[in-house]
């Protein structure tokens, strides 16, 4: 029996392809042993044993951005994590860790390495985020899903994706789709997401124009996300979710989106073949705009910053996009160029190669 330690956690962005892993290692090898490491405030708390799997946890740590009393006690309690993470692996018999970054991620491969256990890393997003950065330095496997990804020794190995979205046959399950939304199959639909945190300028922004946008022959599945700001505006062909619990068919039913260009959104897109404009968040470190440029270089997508995507924008480029129906039609076919949809086989196989 093979034992895996999974790492990580805290946004979905970290927990979905962590799942897709755990999935394909459980389909794989039945027997094997999957134990999953989190903190109790992540998504990973509900997800993890939702999906069936056992979740250990430790103390959330963030890493001290400033001199304060948080960063005199960081040393002491990141040891103390590194201790415990180290335990869990000798009485667990753990026989490979697999991290995939999050608050949870660099005591896990700290502890990997002071036990010479094998040590393997995915990074979702194209620019590494710190835990990865310091676990790649133990490891010569490392999965990235975007190409070019500044990591030491990169395998590229693409987006694990979760098997109704990896599996996922668009036209078939367009007729469900369309009953489970309360639209028509037949009618060209616009996705329009921000993620589960929601996304204001888009949401406003398209709000804005739901008469304009349905008046040119699209009908609108516009999840909000967040606090749930807006007002249904009662426009026939606009459907206004907060939250969608059928991403699949979410997916099934899009033939453009707007959105975020969070990792798994440019992913899940690219592997479908859904064609894009990408929003990408104004704050952070910039990742979301590398995240998309792999699918832009291919003309899968639009990129328009965030405080440019106003209603004038949607006029100007949008809706003669939406017009243009073989326009859209070629750049679904050059997203699908640039996305993978075996991202899950080909983390497992590295996976199984650091296990020799």
């Amino acid at each position: 029996m093979t034992r895996y330690l999974l790492a990580g956690g805290g946004t979905a962005g970290h927990v979905n392809p962590l799942l897709a892993v755990a999935d394909r290692l459980r389909r794989d090898d039945p027997g094997a042993e999957v134990l999953v490491l989190g903190t109790k405030e992540g998504l990973e708390a509900r997800l993890v044993p939702q999906r069936g799997y056992e979740l250990a946890t430790i103390p959330k740590l963030p890493f001290p951005r400033r001199p304060n009393g948080a960063a005199l006690r960081f040393p002491g309690e990141y040891r103390r994590s590194i201790r415990t993470v180290r335990e869990l692996i000798r009485d667990r018999g753990i026989d490979a860790v697999v991290g995939f970054g999050g608050y949870a991620a660099a005591p896990a491969y700290s502890a990997a390495r002071s036990e010479g256990v094998p040590l393997v890393l995915h990074e979702a997003n194209a620019r590494p985020g710190l835990a990865n950065r310091l676990g790649a330095r133990y490891t010569p496997w490392v999965g990235v899903a975007f190409e070019g990804t500044p990591l030491p020794h990169p395998t590229f190995v693409g987006m694990p994706l979760r098997f109704e979205i990896e599996q996922l046959d668009r036209a078939a399950a367009r007729p469900e789709a369309a009953a489970e939304f309360g639209l028509d199959p037949a009618l060209p639909t616009l996705l329009v997401t921000g993620g589960s945190l929601g996304a204001r300028r888009i949401n406003q922004t398209v709000a804005a124009r739901a008469t304009e946008l349905t008046a040119a022959g699209w009908q609108v599945l516009h999840i909000q996300g967040g606090r749930g700001e807006l007002a249904d505006p009662g426009v026939e062909g606009y459907r206004l979710l907060e939250y969608c619990d059928r991403m699949d068919l979410a997916l099934a039913i899009a033939d453009v989106a707007v959105a975020r260009a969070g990792a798994a959104t440019v992913c899940e897109f690219a592997a479908l073949g859904i064609p894009a404009v990408y929003v990408p968040f104004p704050i952070g470190n910039g990742e979301q705009r590398y995240n998309a440029a792999g699918v832009l270089r291919a003309g899968g997508g639009v990129l328009v910053d965030d405080a440019a995507f106003e209603p004038a924008w949607v006029d100007a480029n949008l809706l003669p996009l939406l017009a243009d129906r073989a326009r859209v039609a070629g750049m679904g076919e050059r997203a699908a160029s640039a996305g993978v949809r075996d991202g899950s086989d080909r983390m497992v196989a590295l996976i199984l190669r650091a296990l020799g």
